[in-house]
């Protein structure tokens, strides 16, 4: 099958996503100026960052069998399954746990299986394992040729897609922040920002990994360190879905200032973070922040699934 076998443009995504000003007084007190790119406006059923990730990753699979990896409740594989249904290839979700412990399927797995995707549950250690010829082969072996997408969906490919993100972005100095849970999208957006812009990471996890795996990404994806970019590692809450009043407090403000459902585990921690980040003079007075909002509340998100 040729490459544009799979036509994604049948699926009329909303780019280039909206950049809107927000009026905020937590940073209008700078002289700071916030602006929100509204990536979660992309598609109903594959917004933001899940988008960008999937987009060349299905275009490269021409309609075969996608195989790829998640938790009990992750997001990458409802965004898969929905892509699947949507674009009518098959796809597998391989799902951590056993499989007794999981039924009746919880709302997110159900919501994977109405969409066609079917379900193989591994044990814990073959999950640890997943990236290993032995663990792999097997799969194969069950379902045959297949597309086999990481954990998170962030790839080489996934990284090359989200370099459009930070195109889309290019102009003046400024900062462009994400918050990251596998770092697929930090890697790409640097890659796609002009010269004097740099990106910001603001991880939704803890252990200090990212970095690592920006780099790396950055290196299979690009040949190499690709624009400017830095990780501030305090606003997780905790860890991969966590919360606490306090953030939900500043959510729930930040929706009546301005309109805009706010998602709890990924874009309230970054902009929480950021309005920390300018109270702390981080940006220059004069300058421009760019948040880039990647889902929205009840949408498929980008979740690390081990990290539960």
């Amino acid at each position: 099958m040729p490459d544009d076998a799979l036509p994604l443009s049948r699926l009329r995504p909303a780019l280039p996503s909206p950049l809107e000003p927000v009026e905020d007084e937590r940073f209008a007190r700078y002289s700071v100026t916030l602006l929100l790119k509204r990536d979660d406006l992309i598609h109903p059923e594959l917004p933001g960052n899940k988008w960008r990730k999937l987009a060349p990753n299905l275009r490269a699979a021409a309609g075969r069998t996608v195989l790829t990896f998640g938790g009990a409740y992750s997001n990458h594989l409802r965004a898969t399954a929905a892509a699947g249904r949507l674009l009518g290839f098959p796809t597998v979700g391989v799902v951590r746990g056993d499989e007794l412990a999981h039924r009746p399927l919880n709302p997110s797995l159900a919501r994977c299986a109405a969409d066609g995707m079917r379900l193989h549950f591994v044990d814990r250690a073959a999950y640890r394992a997943k990236a290993s010829p032995e663990v792999l082969d097997g799969l194969l072996s069950l379902f045959g040729e297949c597309l086999v997408l990481p954990e998170g969906g962030s790839n080489a490919l996934a990284a090359q897609g989200c370099a459009e993100l930070g195109r889309e972005l290019r102009g003046p100095a400024g900062t462009v922040a994400v918050a990251c849970g596998t770092g697929g999208t930090l890697a790409g957006l640097a890659a796609g920002l002009g010269p004097g812009q740099r990106a910001l990471g603001i991880p939704v996890l803890r252990g200090g990994f990212l970095g690592d795996a920006v780099r790396a990404l950055q290196q299979e994806a690009f040949g190499g360190p690709a624009g400017r970019w830095s990780l501030d590692d305090r606003f997780h809450f905790g860890g991969y879905a966590r919360t606490t009043p306090r953030l939900h407090a500043f959510a729930d403000d930040f929706e009546d200032r301005h309109g805009l459902p706010v998602e709890r585990l990924y874009v309230a921690k970054l902009l929480y973070g950021l309005t920390v980040l300018a109270a702390e003079g981080a940006f220059a007075p004069g300058s421009t922040v760019t948040a880039v909002v990647t889902g929205r509340p009840g949408a498929p998100h980008d979740a690390p699934s081990d990290s539960r």
